[in-house]
């Protein structure tokens, strides 16, 4: 459990893509990921909002994209963003990443952080993806799209990197307020994590007062979105939030959960987002990705939002 009132880890990371094909391709075909929810931005319903995670997109293993056309603005990865997302792999596994990767032609790096070996790659839009070899996940359940072994599968965020120009003051608000502790530095990199179980315990602030400042376009990450149990806890932390003098949406239903959204001190656009109701209450557990799912209040506007969102081919293994 975490502090009372605190989030539970990374619930979600949305970034912003160019093709809606090639985003599906590469999270699906290359990464092994399952198209869990193919559904609109909902302030934007001319735009896709594609959703990639585990089998049943579980919280904490969701990355999500609004994919705006592949010729659309270029952003600009920089301080005041998510600038790069982490997922866990089986310690085991880092040689089976990198000969894939190769062999489907994405270029990588290797580092070490923290006594770990990741695996440093972009997708095709130029999103920093990053495969942590972390030990203790091969436990954790891995889901086979039939090319990836179970065995070797991506088990959902390992951690995400801010690039802050100066961190202190998000430091405070992750610990304070959001429940996460601190638990390791080195050099300009400050680690911070929940207690619990799952994937997205993490989070990294990397202080790079010297970086130019992020700007928003294909290939950036748009927010980071927190876990709130139930609609009290994000209730409670919305409390909080306000009591501390950020500038707080209210509560918006986004039909798998509901969200809050604010600016954390370093310019990085933070949602809390609660775990239910989830993906499966508009198509079963066996659907999820097959079809374009609209809310309630969309519905009627079925014929004209299809005109804008091309169809999407997903392979087969998506819903074995």
């Amino acid at each position: 459990m975490t502090a009372i009132g605190g989030t539970l880890g990374i619930h979600h990371i949305t970034a912003m893509a160019g093709d809606a094909q090639a985003n599906v391709d590469f999270y699906t075909r290359v990464l092994g990921l399952r198209l869990v929810k193919r559904t609109v931005n909902f302030d934007d319903p001319a735009t896709y909002h594609l959703y990639f995670g585990d089998h049943d997109g579980t919280p904490g293993t969701i990355l999500t994209f609004f994919p705006w056309g592949a010729k659309s603005l270029r952003g600009r990865i920089g301080t005041g963003q998510v600038s790069a997302t982490a997922f866990a792999i089986p310690s085991s596994s880092l040689s089976f990443w990198t000969d894939r990767l190769k062999r489907l032609d994405v270029s990588t790096q290797t580092a070490s952080r923290f006594d770990e070996s990741v695996l440093v790659l972009r997708d095709r839009d130029g999103v920093a993806i990053e495969l942590v070899a972390a030990a203790g996940t091969e436990s954790i359940p891995g889901w086979s799209n039939g090319d990836v072994p179970p065995e070797h599968a991506i088990r959902g965020f390992h951690s995400a990197s801010l690039s802050l120009a100066g961190y202190e003051r998000t430091a405070h608000l992750l610990t304070d307020i959001l429940g996460f502790t601190a638990s390791g530095d080195a050099n300009n990199r400050f680690r911070f994590a929940v207690a619990g179980a799952g994937m997205g315990l993490r989070l990294d602030l990397v202080c790079e007062p010297g970086r130019m400042r992020g700007s928003m376009g294909v290939g950036v990450v748009h927010h980071i979105a927190f876990r709130a149990a139930d609609d009290a806890a994000q209730l409670a932390l919305r409390e909080r939030l306000v009591d501390a003098s950020h500038d707080v949406t209210p509560v918006l239903d986004r039909h798998y959960f509901k969200s809050i959204y604010f600016r954390e001190p370093g310019g990085v656009l933070f949602e809390i987002a609660t775990d239910p109701p989830g993906f499966a209450i508009d198509e079963s557990p066996a659907e999820l990705g097959t079809h374009l799912k609209l809310p309630p209040w969309l519905e009627r506007h079925r014929s004209e939002i299809e005109k804008h969102v091309a169809p999407l081919a997903v392979a087969p293994s998506n819903n074995p």
